[in-house]
């Protein structure tokens, strides 16, 4: 799968993507990552087995500075679910949440396949 992404800025969404399950999944646990292409759109699917988010914090986890009372403990700011939707829909994709406590979370990014190769560029 070609996508056409600044390598720099999608390196941080996936860095802020997997340190989040990370920070949040169980020792033991398990942490998956797939993609595939959906007609003209690549699925990028990163899941754990954590603790899951509320239904109602949904959204509200990719508001700046937002951090659910369950995440109050650990470390962080609160600004990397927002930073990762940002920088994907500058790339004209889409980022949402599926999951439900006590059943881990699905993170699934959708973004535009256009078969051009991945570029290099970054922003100063």
């Amino acid at each position: 799968m070609v996508l056409n992404l600044d390598k720099r800025m999608f390196q941080r969404v996936l860095s802020n993507l997997l340190d989040n399950a990370i920070k949040f999944t169980p020792a033991k646990g398990l942490i998956q990552v797939r993609s595939k292409k959906s007609g003209n759109q690549a699925l990028i699917h990163i899941t754990d087995n954590g603790p899951g988010i509320a239904r109602k914090n949904h959204e509200k986890i990719f508001e700046r500075f937002y951090r659910a009372e369950s995440s109050r403990t650990s470390s962080g700011t609160g600004l990397g679910l927002s930073l990762a939707r940002s920088i994907i829909l500058q790339h004209q994709g889409e980022i949402h949440v599926n999951s439900q406590p006590g059943l881990g979370a699905e993170f699934v990014i959708t973004l535009p396949y256009r078969n051009i190769e991945i570029i290099a560029s970054s922003h100063s």
